[in-house]
């Protein structure tokens, strides 16, 4: 004997969170009227790798229209002469020590605002000291020290 009163759903079962990411199933949910969350991670996809620096933060909080710290040109000379002096290019000095060859540039031009990191990668490159009173002087290493 068969329950003719009786009646039975089939449903799907819910998709998988990673089917849920295509563009295709978003636009499906879009048209069926399900909310959708698409939330941004801060600087993902780009390749920044520097924080603020204290300069930014004092210019955030001047009401003044002030303008960001630049490297003195003498630095710039510095940078160039001892880049020449081992036979570097802008881009050969840029990939040793991780930045884009935009970066040297435009410290040379001294255009670029000072960051210290770079400043320290840029000196134990060269071998050449860029900061203190000492500038364009060779960099002595201590004993045992990586170079």
């Amino acid at each position: 004997m068969s329950d003719w009163e009786t009646v039975t759903v089939l449903r799907k079962k819910p998709p998988k969170p990673s089917t849920m990411k295509t563009e295709k199933a978003i636009n499906v949910a879009r048209r069926q009227g399900i909310p959708i969350d698409t939330q941004q991670k801060w600087g993902a996809g780009s390749n920044k790798q520097h924080a603020t620096t204290k300069n930014t933060a004092k210019l955030d909080r001047e009401t003044e229209e002030l303008k960001h710290d630049h490297v003195p040109l003498e630095l710039g000379k510095l940078i160039q002469q001892a880049r020449q002096e081992k036979k570097m290019s802008q881009k050969d000095l840029a990939s040793k020590i991780n930045e884009k060859p935009q970066i040297i540039q435009e410290y040379e031009n001294g255009k670029a605002i000072p960051d210290q990191s770079v400043i320290g990668k840029i000196e134990r490159t060269l071998c050449v000291k860029l900061r203190g009173k000492d500038r364009g002087k060779p960099l002595l290493f201590p004993p045992g020290a990586k170079k």
